[in-house]
């Protein structure tokens, strides 16, 4: 069995994108999506997506991927 969570980063982004990036605490963040075991081992993580997408798009992206979850 595997948890999955999404946790906002903190992001340092050029200023012109800087509008994607941000979360709804108006900081630039990028939004993690990360699959781990019950003993607390990584087995997937996705990294990229901008602060204002919705953990749903995050999730859905990565069970659409051939080498997903």
């Amino acid at each position: 069995m595997i948890a999955i969570d999404g946790i906002h980063v903190p992001a340092n982004v050029p200023v012109e994108i800087q509008g994607k990036f941000r979360g709804r605490k108006e900081e630039t963040t990028q939004n993690v999506l990360a699959a781990i075991t019950f003993d607390l081992k990584f087995i997937y993580v996705l990294v990229g997506w901008e602060g204002s997408a919705h953990n749903s798009r995050v999730l859905g992206d990565e069970l659409s991927r051939p080498n997903g979850l």
